[in-house]
């Protein structure tokens, strides 16, 4: 398997486990009473099911960006120039409309 297919199966699961970590968080600390709507509702587990797919797929792309742009070398080489302004002496045309 190449070695970019592992690392980005690798982050899919990391970020699938950080939304079963943050679904079950939420349910504990009852946010918005959401343990109730949960548990007392006959269709809550798709709720949860839901908040767990949702997250999985946000936490999942995040950890996936996070990897890849640590991934970059350090450049080191210079970067010319000191990044200040060049003054021309030239003075500069302001144009005003005169009004009453």
């Amino acid at each position: 398997m190449p070695k970019l297919v592992r690392l980005y199966i690798q982050n899919v699961l990391i970020g699938f486990a950080l939304s079963a970590v943050f679904v079950a968080a939420l349910l504990y600390t009852n946010v918005g009473n959401l343990w109730h709507l949960v548990s007392t509702s006959d269709m809550g587990w798709i709720a949860v099911l839901m908040l767990f797919m949702f997250n999985g797929i946000v936490f999942a792309g995040v950890q996936f960006s996070l990897v890849v742009m640590r991934m970059g070398k350090k450049d080191d080489t210079p970067k010319g120039g000191k990044r200040q302004p060049i003054v021309t002496g030239e003075p500069a045309r302001v144009r005003v409309d005169a009004g009453r």
